[in-house]
């Protein structure tokens, strides 16, 4: 995002790498070290300061925040980042998959399911 885009707008932006690694590491209860090991294990790929540093975003950390939990309850670090990579490819499909149903009901004239 660029420099002169409204701080207010980065702010509210889920993938704008706002927090650095301590800070992302004390929000999250755990190391810097478990940072760069789901790093390394390519759950997130955090940004890079002009100065190098890691910086992470709001989506991020809540990716780290469910691997964390999983690595809590006893699953190895590996199987905790590819259980968080699965669901998050199974939100996304089931995501695209009520749009297509979505289309489909529109052109078909089907107001499709009414109020739960």
């Amino acid at each position: 995002m660029a420099a002169d885009t409204p701080l207010s707008d980065r702010l509210d932006d889920d993938d704008y790498p706002a927090y650095t690694m301590g800070r992302a590491a004390e929000m999250l209860g755990t190391t810097p070290g478990f940072l760069r090991a789901i790093g390394e294990a390519r759950l997130i790929t955090p940004l890079r300061s002009e100065g190098g540093h890691r910086r992470y975003s709001r989506y991020q950390l809540r990716i780290a925040a469910r691997a964390r939990e999983l690595v809590d309850r006893g699953t190895p670090i590996e199987a905790a980042c590819r259980i968080v990579i699965l669901e998050d490819q199974l939100e996304e499909a089931q995501r695209i998959n009520a749009e297509y149903r979505r289309a489909a009901n529109e052109a078909s004239g089907d107001p499709g399911p009414g109020p739960s």
